[in-house]
């Protein structure tokens, strides 16, 4: 008996800490909280890729992870504002309301492209705060990623140097590869493109791409024939080499357009899962490059 008990003790330390309990809205922050949390945490996706993060229906089974969320990790500046605040509000969660520890935006530790001079429900779907898309710039994740290596670290302080080791071990090795991606990307410098929705603009500012139309005539509004056979017109004169899509949009604008401007349409996996090879936040920006630099130049 005394063995047994002796057993029992030398067991406890392993079942004293439950893993924290990650409520991601996107796919990124799922994948950015893996590695950082590593088994200290256990995280869940609230989207998959293949889903516009604008319009997510508040499923029952959303309110029921929310509230036994530790921390919310969503890109906020409007992004989830359709769904996520009916989330916040049915789960009863205090800790992972606005405000709190438990409830983290990763829109506010970088800087925001895309900001309007002024807000008009007419604009269409116009963030106030600016572009919502940050995770198409890699090295916005060097800046969301320290921020919740600390926010972690101040939930789960048990496990704060672990936390912080992860973090330093995957920074390390993301910088490396922004650098390669660096490298790899140098020829598109200056390649104009068309894009179906204001998904890319961080892309395009990291690669020094060039934007020269939007096929939605303002955000979140699907284009009309007339509209794009403007686009059309116009690419006469101010050619593009492609036309650019997340994966989870549908592609027959974008074709309609490749078609008659005679250049690709490049459907682009915008976040991790979008495309095959797209299991992780390395493979996300391995793919993603793939895919560009197969533009005829």
């Amino acid at each position: 008996m005394k063995q047994l008990f002796a057993a029992l003790l030398l067991w406890l330390p392993l079942y004293a800490h439950a893993a924290l309990n990650v409520f991601a809205c996107e796919p990124e922050w799922a994948a950015l909280a893996r590695e950082i949390g590593g088994g200290d945490v256990k995280v869940y996706s609230a989207t998959t890729a293949m889903q516009d993060p604008h319009r997510i229906e508040a499923r029952p089974s959303l309110i029921a992870q929310t509230r036994r969320a530790d921390l919310v990790v969503c890109t906020g500046a409007e992004l989830e504002v359709g769904w996520l605040p009916l989330l916040l509000r049915e789960s009863g969660n205090a800790e992972v309301q606005p405000g709190r520890p438990g409830h983290f935006e990763a829109a506010r530790h970088v800087a925001m492209l895309d900001k309007p001079a002024r807000i008009d429900r007419s604009q269409g779907d116009v963030h106030a705060a600016g572009n919502p898309h940050i995770q198409t710039d890699p090295r916005n994740l060097l800046r969301v990623g320290a921020a919740l290596a600390q926010r972690l670290a101040e939930i789960d302080p048990a496990h704060a140097a672990a936390y912080q080791a992860r973090w330093q071990d995957f920074s390390v090795r993301w910088e490396t590869a922004i650098a390669r991606w660096q490298q790899q990307a140098a020829p598109l410098k200056g390649m104009p493109v068309v894009v179906q929705h204001k998904s890319f603009s961080y892309l395009i500012h990291w690669l020094s791409l060039r934007e020269v139309a939007t096929l939605e005539p303002k955000p979140g509004v699907e284009p009309s024939l007339g509209h794009l056979a403007d686009i059309a017109a116009r690419l006469k004169t101010m050619p593009a080499k492609a036309v650019l899509r997340a994966t989870y949009q549908s592609p027959r604008a974008s074709e309609w357009l490749a078609e008659r401007a005679n250049i690709p349409a490049v459907a682009l996996p915008f976040t991790v899962g979008g495309a095959a090879g797209t299991d992780d936040l390395f493979g996300l920006f391995d793919v993603t490059l793939a895919e560009l630099l197969k533009v005829p130049r």
